[in-house]
């Protein structure tokens, strides 16, 4: 008879809702979630119909999470990953598993493990290496830590996709920060081509050189992509850049660019373009370079 495990999400935004929905696809029943934004006006109500959809029941602190919990999976921002584990630990204890899925620096990655082994219960640090939806719980993972292998006998009969690195913290950490490095430092830089391109008209022919140069890709596709991953993400996005732009610091590399994604990043969450576009990534990267044309005028 399978032993299920009785999964616990702390935060439930883009990446908690798409990996409990194929959890719960998959077979899986008991998952709660505990989100602090649950009962705010707006967002509350988006974190409530989510939850409705993937069949997670809400608890209302992290005492209830952790009480009801085999595997507690952190899926907060960048910069709540520490906190988000210091608030669990009281009620953490020994044959748990602690899965932390944030984008943060090896250091980061460390001190959680540190807060999360001191209470008896196992640390998983997880790297998820490619944006949660379409994949759902199958999205790419690197998972290391004191309890990764327990983690991935656990949950890879649900059909989780997850590669073994290190028992030592932060390897994992440190893959995905470097490859941050060109994922969104790419979508910052398609961010600045289209807004630049789209005040000249000369968009078609800049996509056009770009893929005579790089053969294979779509320019004008990816564009739409990627600015609509600043325009909805753009506020965490900053935050797991810094993370990234410490990680390259705490290893003597001085981070210029990573430090200038965070900018765009930071640009586009003070812009209110997540706002403005309801939530959702703009249809076109013209919609989204005439939408910032028009704040543009406004504020001039």
């Amino acid at each position: 008879m399978r032993n299920d495990p009785r999964i616990g999400f702390v935060g439930f935004g883009e990446a908690g809702f798409h990996i409990a929905g194929g959890l719960r696809g998959a077979g899986i029943a008991g998952i709660t979630a505990f989100d602090v934004n649950a009962d705010k006006p707006g967002l509350g109500e988006k974190i409530r119909r989510r939850a409705e959809e993937t069949g997670t029941q809400l608890v209302g602190s992290n005492a209830e999470l952790t009480e009801s919990t085999d595997i507690v999976i952190s899926t907060v921002t960048a910069n709540q990953a520490l906190a988000a584990a210091q608030q669990n630990a009281p009620g953490l204890h020994a044959g748990q598993l602690y899965a932390d899925l944030n984008s943060v620096s090896p250091v980061l990655k460390q001190s959680i493990d540190r807060v999360v082994t001191s209470t008896g219960a196992q640390f998983v640090e997880v790297a998820v290496m490619a944006p949660a939806p379409p994949y759902g719980h199958k999205v790419p993972m690197l998972v290391g830590g004191a309890g990764a292998a327990e983690f991935i006998e656990r949950m890879k009969p649900f059909g989780m996709q997850m590669e073994l690195t290190s028992v030592k913290v932060g390897e994992a950490a440190a893959t995905k920060m470097c490859r941050s490095v060109i994922v969104k430092g790419m979508e910052a830089l398609l961010t600045e081509c289209v807004l630049g391109a789209s005040r000249y008209g000369a968009e078609e022919r800049v996509f056009k050189s770009l893929s005579e140069t790089f053969p294979g890709l779509d320019w004008a596709e990816m564009a739409t992509y990627m600015v609509g991953r600043v325009v909805v993400h753009g506020e965490r996005r900053a935050r797991e850049m810094e993370e990234v732009a410490e990680t390259l610091r705490s290893s003597g590399v001085e981070p210029i660019m990573a430090e200038a994604t965070v900018r765009r990043m930071d640009w586009s969450a003070q812009l209110g373009l997540k706002k403005l576009f309801g939530g959702e990534a703009p249809a076109t990267h013209r919609e989204f370079a005439d939408a910032v044309a028009e704040l543009d005028k406004v504020r001039t």
